[in-house]
Parts: C-alpha cells; structure tokens; sequence
C-alpha cells in the first residue's frame, strides 16, 4: 500500500464543511483511504492509535512539527465529546470533518489542552530502523493513558 499524503490531504479539503458535524473519525479515515491506506473502522477518534500504527503511522517525538498527511488523535475532556477527535493535517491547515482553526478543533480542546498524539506515515524500511522504536512508543503510551 503507497501512501500519498497529497492525495489525502486534497480529499480531506475538498469534502470538509465550514462547521463540525461530529463525524471527525469518518471524515479522517476516508482521507486517509484516499490517500491509499486503509485503516479499520473505529468508533471512536480517540481509539484510532493503534489502527494507525497496524498501517505504518508512527507516534512523532515531541518537538516535531505537523507535516502534510500527519494525523492527530486527541483524548476526550472533562464536558466535552466522549469519543475524542482527530484530524489531519494537508500542509497549511488541520481538517476534519470540517476546516479547522488549528488542531485543536474547537473551542473547548483549546482550553483544555487533553492529550493527543500525532502520527506520520513512515516507509517500511523505516519502521525497522532503531530511529522508530520502542522509546517513542512507550513515552507516548504512558503520556496518553
């Protein structure tokens, strides 16, 4: 399965909304299907994790930036949706279901800052080298639970 980052964040810009219809998973799994990988069904945004690393996405260490085909998957917070949300991000913009302001999604992510994750889609050979291994998944691990 090739992955085309271009190819996903084109879709996830041509079929987001101006506002959230809360369909944020649905919307990020089929950019990402878009742009060539197919990733199981989740009910939830906030579960995604691991169906996107079974498909090659990998935890980005801390310090590094959002580049275009990046998906974020954040925790649910206090009052807010219980399901979590995610995006993904076509090189300028985060979306979703609809065009975000910024990752976060809305007004109440922004306040409360929950945890997330953001995953990149790496080659195959790359998965296997020691730049991706398990440090990364454990940190990540422990800072989302």
């Amino acid at each position: 399965m090739v992955w085309d980052k271009h190819a996903a964040g084109a879709h996830a810009r041509r079929h987001a909304g101006t506002t959230s219809h809360r369909r944020c998973a649905e919307f990020v799994r089929r950019a990402i299907l878009a742009g060539g990988v197919d990733i199981q069904n989740t009910p939830d945004a906030k579960n995604y994790g691991s169906a996107l690393e079974a498909k090659g996405f990998r935890p980005l260490g801390s310090g590094q930036q959002a580049i275009e085909g990046d998906v974020v998957v954040i925790q649910p917070y206090p009052g807010g949706n219980s399901s979590g949300h995610m995006a993904i991000f076509d090189g300028s913009g985060w979306y979703s279901d609809f065009r975000q302001r910024d990752m976060w999604g809305g007004p109440g992510y922004r306040a409360q800052q929950p945890a997330y994750v953001i995953y990149r889609r790496i080659k195959h050979e790359d998965i296997l080298s020691a730049s991706w291994a398990s440090p990364y998944r454990l940190y990540y691990t422990l800072s989302v639970s």
